[in-house]
């Protein structure tokens, strides 16, 4: 039976620390780490992620912004505001929350935050950085799997990482920080075929298809580390990774759960970068 990588726990333990960082960089220079979160629309799950974001911000001391927008807004009043965010030296951190209504481009819109502020990562100068091996702000998601191998000392050098899903959000970026770390690592997505003798090779499988209970024990190697960033529902609205749980956890010898898992980190690590962020301010 696998060991659980107690995503949530780890989370509580880094959030902790963030709060006393916080505190003495508030006694030693008077800055408070600012965070702007826009919402456009009414999502469901969206609404979530943005109060669970501004709950752990204000927990760890941070200036919490969320600014909820309907679902009309304009691209360029989206822009606008985005602007007046970039000008303002109190925020230090601007996320604007995806998927963004149809009528509003995605890319002119991480386009038009400053790169310095963009703590999701996703602006191309950012991605940039990232590629050339000098990282910034790097996709949350990402990074708060690469604090996960650290807290349970997982060496990844050498090792056969097989990722599935290839967006830019998870899969590239993530791809990266395994290159960065001397993994060997294999980018597979819906369209790669024999899938799972591909997987099967993996000491690291990471599952990102958005597909609930995608990946099932025949998909892994025994003694894999697996690490489930899917969050899907069921008929019945129960929360489900993209791995079959009950299953893969038979084979691999550690795995993340669904919840409690990789979701907690992403959120920790965006507060992360945010105070980063703010730390850089103060040697401008």
């Amino acid at each position: 039976m696998a060991q659980i990588i107690d995503g949530r726990a780890l989370a509580h333990k880094m959030q902790a620390k963030l709060a006393d960082k916080v505190a003495e960089l508030k006694a030693q220079s008077r800055i408070v780490p600012g965070l702007a979160v826009i919402l456009v629309g009414d999502n469901p799950a969206s609404q979530v992620y943005v109060r669970n974001k501004e709950k752990f911000a204000l927990a760890a001391g941070f200036k919490s912004v969320t600014l909820r927008l309907s679902e009309s807004t304009s691209q360029e009043e989206l822009i606008n505001i985005i602007q007046e965010y970039n000008n303002d030296d109190s925020i230090h951190g601007i996320l604007v929350q995806l998927p963004l209504p149809n009528h509003i481009n995605d890319k002119k819109i991480i386009l038009a935050i400053d790169p310095h502020k963009d703590v999701d990562g996703f602006h191309p100068m950012n991605t940039g950085h990232l590629w050339s091996g000098r990282p910034l702000m790097v996709p949350c998601t990402p990074a708060g799997i690469m604090e996960m191998f650290r807290e349970y000392k997982i060496d990844l050098e050498g090792k056969q990482a097989v990722i599935i899903g290839r967006s830019n959000i998870v899969g590239k970026p993530m791809a990266q920080l395994l290159l960065d770390k001397n993994a060997t690592v294999t980018l597979t997505h819906s369209r790669t075929r024999h899938l799972s003798e591909i997987t099967k090779q993996a000491d690291i499988l990471i599952v990102a298809i958005g597909q609930g209970n995608f990946v099932t024990k025949d998909f892994v190697k025994d003694g894999a580390i697996v690490i489930d960033v899917g969050m899907n529902r069921d008929d019945n609205g129960k929360l489900l990774g993209d791995v079959h749980f009950e299953q893969v956890s038979q084979v691999a010898s550690l795995i993340t759960p669904v919840p409690g898992g990789v979701g907690p980190m992403t959120i920790t690590m965006l507060l992360e970068q945010t105070y980063q962020a703010a730390l850089r301010s103060v040697s401008k």
